[in-house]
């Protein structure tokens, strides 16, 4: 079973910064990719970036491009998503994201969600 831990929301004043991290275990094959949604109240579930394993590949939403940096550590099987300057709208349960691909079909596992709040 694949498990993948949250840390490092919180709250953070407008112009601020929070890294947040998430840490698999269980067996995963090295072709997965990682990233990072959010939901804020009212809204639907939306992407924010993603990281491809073993290609270091990158891709981000929009709304972050320029502010947000997603990255990962192989030796501490680590996702991180470093994000600059915050405004309320980034405020939402961010959610880590794992999937990868078998000759069955595929394989998606969700995180517990952290809390970032951005507000004076």
């Amino acid at each position: 079973q694949v498990q993948l831990v949250e840390a490092g929301g919180g709250l953070v004043q407008p112009g601020g910064s929070l890294r947040l991290s998430c840490t698999a275990s269980g067996s995963i094959p090295s072709n997965n990719v990682m990233g990072w949604y959010r939901q804020a109240p009212g809204k639907e579930r939306e992407f924010v970036a993603r990281i491809g394993w073993s290609s270091g590949n990158t891709v981000y939403a929009d709304s972050v491009k320029g502010r947000f940096t997603i990255s990962r550590d192989n030796a501490k099987n680590t996702v991180y998503l470093q994000m600059g300057s915050l405004q309320p709208e980034d405020t939402a349960v961010y959610y880590c994201n794992l999937i990868y691909y078998t000759r069955i079909g595929t394989e998606e596992y969700w995180g517990q969600g952290t809390q970032v709040t951005v507000s004076s």
